[in-house]
């Protein structure tokens, strides 16, 4: 471009030194007029501009001097100041452009950067980091949307929610750690996306996963889909050469209702039944089990609403010493109603505790209650307390329970606190530690249901017992089944080897007695002595001998 410049201005100063005055004057004026235009038409490359004008003014200004030095030499300042003003305007137009794009790109960088930051960020608030599937917020909205679908009436058919948990994944923890744990979350998890039907899956927590199947799977397609994934749980998953076997237990539910906690609450009572049955079970939750849900719900809300001391009471069931024909102690049971008039056992109101976290509360009830008006322990008879499975766990539970008795004057080697095997499960090692905390401040401890299909003769020997109170289903076959006599027989001998006391409860006739009996039995406890009574009528068994 310099050089045409150089060549055009050549040009036209050769016309300029061949015309006349009016000629020259016109090519004077229009090589000015050009040169100008050109250099601020070059605004945005002020190099070019800058040769521009170098190329087209000092050829022109030196000709002009030298051909008409004494009458121009004013123009020729006028056109020098004139191009220096020009060039200054367009270095700053320029630079003020190169600020303005160095801001836009700089602007479209951030903008960049914060739509990768947004994309991170909503992957990580969606994403378990453990397994890569939907975290908790993510599945459940997934869940809502499709729910705000429904009610828009889009006419989809609904999918399928799957509640499932591992089995056995507990075990996996604390027998091989963390790391493989986590091995066999990650691995469910792709076992699950790998299911057909799947349209999303997440984990909620801890072992459990959220599935949700396609709508248009009908109710023995979701099952069969449901199945193939516990096979596909089943398969081992390999973590350091060891392979770690599980299964899951599945409920499931066609999305539907109010809102998504109610969805979730009709998968969790199908999980719960599933979980139940055992071995990986699946259930679809049915019109039967939306009438059992509502009814526990009222349940749970009346249990919750109520005061403990108004809807409880308490019976009490001797436990006799055959030789002596004696009573010894009295075992308390709870009764709980919600209207005053229909009492449910322990089995059916103690979930309703478990619920509403009110298990703590209902314990010191039953024992402030049994201190109050069942006196056995001040004759020196000892008096059976059940613990719930958090009672044999939670923090605060011995101390609490030992300041009650304590308070009340009596002494805790006077009560003898039972708890099934199922309580202990849950959390072995704790269990264990809570249980030598209630022998340090005095209590007596007795293993309740013993030979319920549960128990391990290990259990008399790991924890601290003082009794083992054999299961009313080996009583009820011991005169008839030489099997149950046999394994009654190696209760009584391993415990009689470890210093512990055996009781058989459940006894309901003479030929039950004397078996037991002959086995080594001395302690009883059933119906053939006493039913569980009111208080006054219980006490006054004390003064009767065994029939």
């Amino acid at each position: 471009m310099g050089l045409s410049a150089l060549l055009s201005v050549s040009w036209a100063l050769y016309l300029y030194a061949m015309g006349n005055d009016a000629q020259r004057s016109l090519v004077c004026v229009l090589l000015s007029v050009v040169a100008v235009a050109g250099v601020l038409g070059l605004a945005h490359a002020p190099a070019a501009a800058l040769r521009l004008a170098l190329t087209s003014t000092l050829p022109a200004c030196v000709v002009y001097l030298a051909l008409d030095g004494a009458r121009l030499w004013p123009m020729v300042l006028v056109l020098a100041v004139a191009n220096l003003t020009v060039l200054v305007m367009t270095f700053g137009f320029h630079a003020d452009f190169v600020r303005l794009e160095l801001s836009r790109q700089q602007l479209a960088r951030r903008e960049r950067l914060a739509a990768r930051l947004a994309e991170t960020n909503f992957e990580q608030a969606s994403r378990d980091a453990l397994t890569g599937a939907l975290n908790r917020r993510a599945i459940l909205a997934r869940l809502g949307l499709h729910m705000a679908q429904d009610r828009g009436g889009e006419g989809q058919a609904q999918p399928w929610l799957a509640l499932l948990d591992l089995d056995g994944f507990k075990h996996i923890n604390d027998t091989y750690g963390h790391a493989a744990g986590d091995d066999v979350l990650r691995a469910v998890a792709m076992r699950i996306g790998a299911i057909a039907g799947v349209m999303a899956h997440g984990r909620l927590g801890g072992d459990e996963f959220a599935i949700l199947f396609h709508g248009g799977l009908d109710g023995p397609g979701v099952a069969a889909a449901a199945h193939e994934l516990a096979q596909s749980v089943r398969v081992p998953v390999v973590h350091n050469g060891i392979s770690l076997r599980l299964h899951a237990s599945t409920g499931i539910h066609r999305v539907r209702g109010p809102n998504v906690s109610a969805c979730l609450e009709r998968a969790d009572a199908a999980l719960y039944k599933a979980k139940k049955r055992g071995d990986g079970a699946i259930v679809l939750f049915g019109p039967e089990d939306e009438v059992a849900l509502q009814h526990r719900s009222a349940m749970t809300r009346r249990f919750n609403a109520c005061a403990l001391d108004d809807r409880l009471c308490l019976l009490y069931q001797p436990f006799y010493d055959v030789d002596s024909r004696a009573v010894v102690g009295f075992e308390a049971f709870a009764r709980w109603s919600p209207d005053g008039q229909a009492w449910l056992a322990p089995g059916e109101f103690l979930p309703l505790a478990t619920a509403t976290g009110r298990t703590g509360e209902l314990t010191r009830a039953v024992v402030a209650r049994t201190l109050a008006e069942c006196d056995a322990w001040r004759r020196g008879l000892t008096v059976a307390i059940n613990l719930s499975p958090r009672d044999v766990t939670r923090e605060g539970a011995v101390e609490s329970l030992d300041r009650l008795v304590r308070d009340a004057g009596a002494d805790p080697a006077q009560f003898l606190l039972e708890m099934t095997e199922a309580a202990l499960l849950a959390d072995p090692r704790r269990a264990r530690a809570q249980l030598e905390a209630y022998r340090a401040a005095g209590f007596r401890l007795a293993l309740d249901d013993f030979g319920a299909g549960w128990s391990s003769l290990s259990q008399l020997r790991d924890l601290p017992l003082d009794m083992v109170k054999i299961d009313r289903g080996l009583a009820s076959a011991l005169a008839s089944d030489p099997g149950a006599r046999a394994i009654v027989g190696t209760i009584v001998s391993f415990a009689w080897q470890l210093g512990i006391e055996c009781m058989i409860e459940g006894v309901e006739d003479e030929a039950q007695v004397a078996t037991a009996r002959a086995l080594g039995i001395r302690l009883m406890q059933g119906y053939h002595f006493a039913r569980p009574e009111r208080v006054d009528v219980a006490l006054a068994a004390m003064g009767r001998a065994v029939a």
